[in-house]
This record gives structure tokens, C-alpha cells and sequence, in this order.
């Protein structure tokens, strides 16, 4: 069974960036009808998103880490460990997380690392971070998460497009020594469900062809070709109601937590409409759930982060706080993680 218990290890800081493009869904002509808009905007909760066309994920991810850095007040050659959680990497080869250990000039003797993940990869990207510092070798982390999705979906299938945004965020972690200090987390994966979200053409199995750049109608508002995105919403949507509250429960079963007593119960941003009916499967009140979906529609990996950034700012800088994330998506692959934070650093949002 996949429950891990670390001790000794904190997370002392957040930062997000987005673009500053801001895309209306309200405004996208692919809806037939301002009405059929407004249907899409209540079920989903995305109003709008950040979307870019001249920055990538290491773009966002470096300028929130910078930031972070800053407000820390940390020396950069004492970050010893760099994880960059991303579906949309810079390049095939090499590894983003190696080009970002330059751009953010840290030391040399940093141990990087690529996690190709989506909705569930915050969680994962953290669970192997905090593990890494487990021993007390390296003393500080930073979590890099996010994905420049738009491209990846077909401007003309509004199934898909207006739902995704862009963002990137950074976690900072810290060996603190203290038992008091600890991580509880529940993972799950299974792969039979990995055509729910896939880009069919573009790497090994079904490299480009000429097939592969070819529109084609599935129905009236939904255009795709093969390099885009696409996503079987009935399955994901059974998928996401059933096993997020599931693996909540089970690590609140397995280390005898009492969810009564956690402060914020952060999900990954899916839609507002599936996230509602985990909630209210898990009973949790309205106000101990927040959304950022609003205004930065579904950002992957970074959705947690960039909910804890835009919405939790206050409370988790004057605050002791219990929370619990969940992330549950692409792979099929799902992950919650509950923890503590006292009065941290959450920078100011950042615009590019």
C-alpha cells in the first residue's frame, strides 16, 4: 500500500506566476451562443485564464523562484535540490530542471530532477523532495510545478480549450530536525485508464506523421488533431468523484486523522463541478475548500500551489494551518498528502 510517513521537514514558503494575458471565456467564439458560455463557466467555474504564446513553464517557474528566493532571504548555494514537475518540459532532451538550475544560478552541487506528471504531480513532486531531504543531507528544496497547456489544446474544441490555464509555481522545503515536522501521504495510479487524458501523436509509441497534423470534426465545437489534448470527460469525471474522497479517507484511516481538524482541504483545480461533489461526499464545509479555478481555470500540477498562493495568502502567513491536498488526473494517477505550516512566506503573485 502506498502511504508514506516523513518526519523533519517543512514547507517554509510558495510563489506563483502567471501570464499576464488574461483570455475571457465569456468572449471565445468557438461557443455557438453567449448562453451555451454561460453554461460552460458555471459547470466548470473557470471564468477566464492566463494564457501565453511567447513564455514557457521554465519562464513561469524561474521568475516565481526568483521571487521566492528573495523573499526567503535565502543564499542560493545552500539549495541543494531542484524538482521541476511538468508536461510541457522546454525540450525533449535535456532536462528543464537542469537548464533552471542555471537560470536561477545555483550552485553546481544542486541534485536535479524532471517528474513528468500533471494533476496529481504537485503531490508526487513532493513526496519525492521530502523524501530527498529526509536525511538531513541536503538542508533546502525547491518544488517547481506547472504547465503551458493552451497549446496543447485545439482552439476549436471547446471541450478542452477553454478550460485550461497557465501558470507556474515553487514550494520551498526545509530540513528543520523536528519530529513535529511531518508529511502523511496516499498515492494510487492506474495505468488502464491512460487514454482518459492523452495526446495521442508525438513521442515514441505514435511519433509525428502527416495524419497527425490533420483536423478533424469529432462533433459540432470539438476540432482536434492528434498533437492536441484530448480528454474523455465522462470517465475522468467518474474517476475524479470516486477516487479523490476514496484516497482521502484511506490516509485519514491509516494515520487516525481527524479531518474536523484540518483547516483547508486544497484540491487539484479539475472543475468546479467535480470538485463539488467530492467535497460534499467528504462532507467538508464550503469555506474549508477553496477555488482559484474562477479567474486561472485548470493549471496541472501547479493548480495546489497557485490555490495556496491566491487564495490562502493571509491565512498562511499569520497563521498555523492543517491542510490537506489532493491531486487526481492525467496517468490515472491520484495523491493526497496532509501537513502543517506556521505563519510562512507566500510571495505576491507574479505577472510576466
Amino acid at each position: 500500500m502506498a502511504f508514506l510517513e516523513i518526519k523533519n521537514i517543512k514547507i517554509v514558503g510558495f510563489s506563483a506566476c502567471v501570464p499576464k494575458e488574461n483570455e475571457e471565456n465569456r468572449t471565445l467564439t468557438l461557443f455557438e451562443s453567449e448562453e451555451e458560455a454561460e453554461k460552460f463557466m458555471t459547470g466548470t467555474g473557470v471564468e477566464r485564464r492566463r494564457v501565453t504564446e511567447k513564455h514557457t513553464v521554465s519562464d513561469l517557474c524561474c521568475e516565481a523562484g526568483e521571487k521566492l528566493i528573495a523573499d526567503l532571504k535565502w543564499a542560493k548555494e545552500d539549495v541543494g535540490l531542484l524538482i521541476f514537475v511538468s508536461q510541457t518540459a522546454d525540450h525533449i532532451l535535456p532536462a528543464t530542471s537542469c537548464i533552471l538550475q542555471d537560470r536561477l544560478r545555483l550552485s553546481q552541487e544542486c541534485h536535479t530532477l524532471d517528474i513528468t506528471l500533471g494533476c496529481s504531480g504537485w503531490v508526487y513532486g513532493l513526496s519525492v523532495a521530502v523524501s530527498l531531504l529526509r536525511t538531513g543531507n541536503i538542508k533546502k528544496a525547491l518544488l517547481l510545478c506547472g504547465d503551458v497547456s493552451s497549446g496543447r489544446s485545439s482552439k476549436e474544441d471547446k471541450s478542452t480549450y477553454p478550460l485550461f490555464g497557465e501558470a507556474g509555481t515553487v514550494t520551498a522545503i526545509e530540513f528543520t530536525g523536528k519530529s513535529e515536522d511531518a508529511f502523511y501521504f496516499h498515492f494510487s495510479t492506474d495505468g488502464s485508464g491512460f487514454d482518459a487524458i492523452i495526446v495521442p501523436d508525438g513521442r515514441g509509441r505514435n511519433p509525428y506523421s502527416e495524419k497527425s497534423f490533420e483536423m478533424e470534426e469529432i462533433e459540432p465545437g470539438i476540432k482536434r488533431n492528434r498533437t492536441h489534448v484530448v480528454l474523455n470527460g465522462m470517465d475522468v469525471f467518474a474517476f475524479g468523484i470516486s477516487k479523490a474522497p476514496e484516497s482521502i479517507r484511506k490516509l485519514s484511516d491509516y494515520f487516525h486523522l481527524d479531518l474536523s481538524n484540518v483547516d483547508y482541504f486544497v484540491f487539484h483545480q479539475a472543475n468546479k463541478f467535480m470538485n463539488e461533489k467530492i467535497r460534499k461526499k467528504l462532507k467538508l464545509p464550503e469555506e474549508k475548500v477553496p477555488y482559484s479555478l474562477k479567474n486561472f481555470g485548470n493549471t496541472s500540477s501547479a493548480s495546489i500551489p497557485l490555490t495556496m498562493v491566491t487564495e490562502l495568502k493571509e491565512k498562511l502567513e499569520k497563521e498555523k494551518l492543517s491542510l490537506i491536498g489532493c491531486g487526481f488526473g492525467v496517468g490515472l494517477s491520484w495523491g493526497t498528502v496532509a501537513f502543517q505550516t506556521d505563519k510562512i512566506v507566500v510571495s505576491d503573485l507574479v505577472e510576466i
